[in-house]
């Protein structure tokens, strides 16, 4: 309904254009082997915007937006898959900043090449896991009326909707695998930070505390939008505005997420630092 006028679709078509050619830009550039959890999370970052974004730029000029059954499966599933992936690098970040900041002597037998590679290899199967289920129970579902989905790209609960059969396992799945792929990794996350802000207020010098919060800001910045985006669009209660919200909070977490990522990042690494996050916290006691 928001695609009603000629002039907003292109209007929206340029900033959506825009947006998506400064995130995959952005993300490109924070590309680089120094970094292995952030060039992991660039990464995902562009293939979650490009899973979305070219459909809603090519929807945004068609005159008949249609998409095949199996197309809006193919793009529920990497939906699903990459953004559990993401929470779940997320979390593996926070704990690598927790043993830099709280095990500094220790950091470099907690993060290995062991837990190096374990990390996002576990996150990849359970976010598969995640993606595998929810598509394959979507796929059994039966469709009887008319198939228009409102909202700006093929999701999971406004496909539900839209079913004639019953959906008490698709929404099962969905309550089970919001506990594992966003409150479990959200609340290690917190768990991590506060032991993280407990070890940066005993650093004795201001100087010191200020340089440790700046290191990690963009981490805290990039979780905090992140979640707070999808967590308020699944706890919200439904209303007559519901799916106007919903399409809005959507934008936010698939659209401006991704896009801040690069730039917040960026100038984080326009500070000085060592060669590893323990070196750093090392250097900040001296």
């Amino acid at each position: 309904g928001e695609w009603d006028t000629e002039e907003l679709r292109h209007l929206l078509f340029a900033i959506f254009l825009l947006v998506y050619i400064v995130a995959v830009a952005g993300n490109f550039r924070l590309h680089t082997p120094m970094y292995f959890f952030l060039a992991n999370l660039s990464l995902l970052d562009t293939a979650y915007m490009s899973n979305t974004v070219p459909q809603i730029l090519v929807h945004l000029l068609a005159p008949v937006r249609v998409m095949p059954c199996h197309a809006c499966l193919t793009r529920i599933f990497f939906l699903h898959f990459l953004a559990s992936w993401e929470c779940f690098l997320l979390t593996a970040m926070a704990y690598d900043h927790y043993a830099a900041i709280c095990q500094p002597l220790h950091y470099l037998v907690l993060m290995g090449q062991r837990t190096w590679t374990g990390l996002p290899s576990i996150s990849c199967l359970l976010a598969l896991t995640n993606a595998l289920t929810h598509t394959i129970l979507a796929a059994l579902l039966k469709f009887c009326g008319p198939c228009l989905i409102t909202h700006y790209f093929c999701d999971l609960p406004p496909l539900l909707k839209l079913s004639c059969s019953t959906t008490w396992a698709n929404e099962l799945a969905l309550f089970f695998f919001s506990f594992l792929v966003a409150l479990a990794p959200c609340a290690l996350v917190v768990i991590s930070y506060i032991h993280v802000v407990a070890a940066v207020f005993r650093i004795h010098s201001a100087e010191g505390r200020r340089k440790a919060f700046s290191t990690r800001g963009a981490h805290i910045t990039m979780v905090c939008i992140f979640y707070i985006t999808s967590v308020l669009r699944c706890i919200l209660p439904s209303s007559a505005h519901s799916g106007l919200r919903d399409r809005v909070l959507s934008v936010l977490y698939v659209v401006l997420a991704p896009m801040l990522n690069p730039i917040v990042y960026g100038i984080c690494e326009t500070r000085p630092h060592s060669s590893s996050a323990a070196g750093t916290y090392l250097m900040l006691w001296e």
